[in-house]
C-alpha cells in the first residue's frame, strides 16, 4: 500500500509530480488561455485557466480548527465547517487553496468496511469528516468531494470517569453532550449541534441502562486531513 502524503501546516503545501509509464506527468492539467481581440485590432490573453486537481487518495489537504478536538458518539452525524490549514499551491507556486479557506462538511458515521451507516445500534463503527464545500474568502463558493480517513479509536465514559482530559479545548456533539451530561453530571457542556428532546431521551434510556458510553475524540489537524474522491477544478489565486 501506498504511503498516505499529508501536507502539515505551517508550509505551503506542494504538489508533487506523478510519475506514469517512465514518463513525468503533472499532477494539475492546465487548461488553454484564450485570446481574444481589443478595438485597436490587438489581442489580450484572457485570464480564465483553470486547474484541474485529480482525485489522489494518496495526497492529502491538512485541515484546522478552532478547538483542539470534537467528540462525538458513534451513529452521530455532526454539521462542522474546519478550515485549509497551510497554502495549497501548483509547481509554478501559483496558489489554489488560500490557508484560512473554509472547508464546509460533516462528521459521518462509517461502518469499518469503509461504507456509510446509520445503524447506531451497530457498535463496529468510525467516523470520518466529509467535505462538501470550499467557502472563499471572498466569498465565493466551490463544491469539494472529499473525505479524511476513517477514525475509529473509541474512550468509554461511565459513571466515575474524569473527563476533563476528554474535555479540554474540545467542541461536544449533541449525542456525545447527552452522554457526558447524563453519565457524569457534568452540565457545562458545549454543545456543537443541539439535540431534539425525543432524542435525548431515546439516549438517555439506554444510557441508564448499560451505565456507559464510547466516544470518538477526534483531533482535526491530525485526524481529518482530507483527499479528494473527483477531480477539483479551481481558477489559481
Amino acid at each position: 500500500m501506498a504511503p498516505l502524503h499529508r501536507w502539515k501546516p505551517g508550509t505551503a503545501a506542494l504538489m508533487t509530480m506523478a510519475i506514469t509509464a517512465g514518463a513525468i506527468t503533472p499532477l494539475f492539467t492546465f487548461s488553454p488561455v484564450n485570446a481574444q481581440f481589443n478595438n485597436n485590432g490587438q489581442y489580450n490573453l484572457r485570464q480564465s485557466r483553470t486547474v484541474t486537481i485529480p482525485a489522489n487518495r494518496n495526497v492529502s489537504f491538512p485541515l484546522t480548527y478552532e478547538k483542539d478536538k470534537i467528540v462525538v458518539t458513534p451513529g452521530e452525524t455532526v454539521p462542522i465547517t474546519l478550515k485549509i490549514a497551510s497554502d495549497i499551491i501548483d509547481s509554478n507556486r501559483n496558489v489554489l487553496i488560500p490557508a484560512g479557506t473554509e472547508v464546509v462538511g460533516r462528521l459521518e458515521p462509517v461502518s469499518l468496511s469503509g461504507s456509510f451507516r446509520t445503524d447506531t445500534n451497530n457498535q463496529r463503527q468510525g467516523v470520518r469528516f466529509a467535505a462538501q464545500e470550499l467557502v472563499f474568502a471572498s466569498g465565493r463558493r466551490q463544491q469539494i468531494n472529499a473525505t479524511s480517513r476513517t477514525y475509529s479509536q473509541t474512550e468509554r465514559i461511565s459513571k466515575g470517569t474524569n473527563t476533563s482530559s476528554i474535555l479540554t479545548d474540545a467542541a461536544i456533539g449533541a449525542g456525545a453532550a447527552t452522554a457526558i451530561s447524563l453519565l457524569t453530571g457534568n452540565k457545562k457542556i458545549e454543545i456543537l449541534e443541539p439535540i431534539g428532546g425525543a432524542a435525548a431521551g431515546a439516549l438517555a434510556s439506554v444510557l441508564l441502562r448499560k451505565n456507559e458510553a464510547d466516544v470518538f475524540v477526534v483531533r482535526p489537524e491530525r485526524d481529518l486531513a482530507i483527499s479528494l474522491n473527483s477531480s477539483l477544478v479551481l481558477n489559481p489565486f
